[in-house]
């Protein structure tokens, strides 16, 4: 089966996934906002968080924490980014859904 060599990952983990590797300062809120603009669906800002820490703890994302700043009232809020093994992920689910997309007959 084409699945059997990637690890389960779920639409929205996927999606978040790609969103990171998007956005130019990828943290819950900006990543829940493109979320919102890409894909027209609204998303809490804790479920965001709760898939970026499953991802991260998958190794497909690394966090740091970014900076203090006066806007967030002195708090800093955790970066996060796609490490190389979540870009491999994301090009193997590409290339198998494109293999599977290319085997129907009316998209041929």
């Amino acid at each position: 089966m084409i699945y059997d060599m990637l690890p389960n990952l779920g639409q929205l983990e996927e999606s978040v996934l790609l969103l990171v590797m998007i956005v130019d300062e990828a943290y819950g809120v900006s990543v829940a906002q493109a979320y919102e603009e890409k894909t027209g669906n609204t998303i809490s800002i804790p479920a965001i968080h709760t898939v970026l820490k499953r991802l991260e703890k998958k190794g497909m994302l690394r966090s740091q924490m970014g900076e203090a700043t006066a806007e967030r009232g002195g708090r800093r809020k955790r970066l996060f980014e796609a490490t190389p093994y979540g870009y491999q992920v994301i090009s193997q689910l590409r290339e198998n859904r494109l293999k599977l997309w290319s085997l129907i007959p009316k998209f041929n």
